[in-house]
């Protein structure tokens, strides 16, 4: 048994592959990977077929030298998305009231379109991380309080390997592997710059921990049980993060 992409394929199955390449020249990379995940009913737990990692997977193959993929369609590599920015991001007033004297706040989920775009804007423009396409299952959030956006956050997969996590959680490899999919990451998490919020950004976390599981089951029938955060340690002191009120970027 070979493992790859939380998957272990059989010999039976790594033959299988072979010869669907071999009888089918004419399949490309992407319609290969659909068809493996319905032979193999290699799904979501929504049902849908998990594709995106087969896809990463047969180029591991490859790259242990497994198999031969057909030709890649993409003749150069495509870059990084890029969002300039625009007067629909610029700085706004400030605004310095502590979060409780703030209206309730708000997660709301982007979807695709402006919406989108303007989210990735914001994060290219102001996260210091700059903006990353985020791959797999995902959720993004801009938090308001009543009309005003204060933040922005989102989630994806969780890390495959995490030492010191995986120590703290106690599981072996077979329930890492099995239960992996129970842990989401948060990838990014922004606060405005002119916010200037005391006690602001733990409670956009409360409120994330408590909305998203709800969200995440309804997007991708899988309701998870730990959120993972990382930081950046030089920058984020220990005394920063206890505060974690100021309008800089946490993750």
């Amino acid at each position: 048994m070979t493992l790859y992409c939380g998957r272990h394929f059989s010999a039976d199955e790594l033959l299988m592959i072979k010869g669907l390449i071999a009888h089918t020249p004419g399949l490309k990379r992407t319609p290969l990977s659909r068809t493996l995940c319905a032979l193999l009913d290699w799904r979501k737990p929504n049902g849908q077929l998990k594709d995106m990692s087969c896809r990463v997977a047969l180029l591991r193959m490859q790259a242990d030298g497994l198999l031969e993929l057909p030709p890649s369609n993409i003749v150069q590599p495509r870059g990084r998305p890029h969002f300039p920015p625009s007067p629909a991001t610029d700085p706004q007033r400030a605004l310095r009231e502590p979060v409780h004297a703030l209206p309730p706040l708000r997660l709301q989920p982007v979807s695709a379109g402006p919406a989108s775009r303007l989210w990735n804007e914001y994060i290219a423009r102001y996260h210091y991380l700059g903006y990353t396409p985020l791959a797999g299952s995902q959720m993004r959030y801009n938090v308001f309080a009543g009309e005003q956006l204060l933040a922005l956050i989102s989630f994806g997969a969780s890390a495959w390997k995490l030492a010191e996590r995986d120590r703290f959680i106690g599981w072996a490899q077979a329930q890492r592997e099995r239960n992996l999919q129970l842990i989401v990451n948060n990838a990014r998490f922004l606060i405005l710059p002119w916010i200037q919020s005391k006690g602001l950004a733990s409670k956009i976390l409360a409120l994330a921990a408590r909305q998203l599981p709800n969200d995440w089951f309804a997007r991708y029938c899988l309701r998870p049980a730990l959120l993972e955060t990382f930081v950046e340690t030089p920058r984020v002191s220990r005394r920063n993060w206890s505060g974690m009120g100021g309008g800089g970027p946490t993750s």
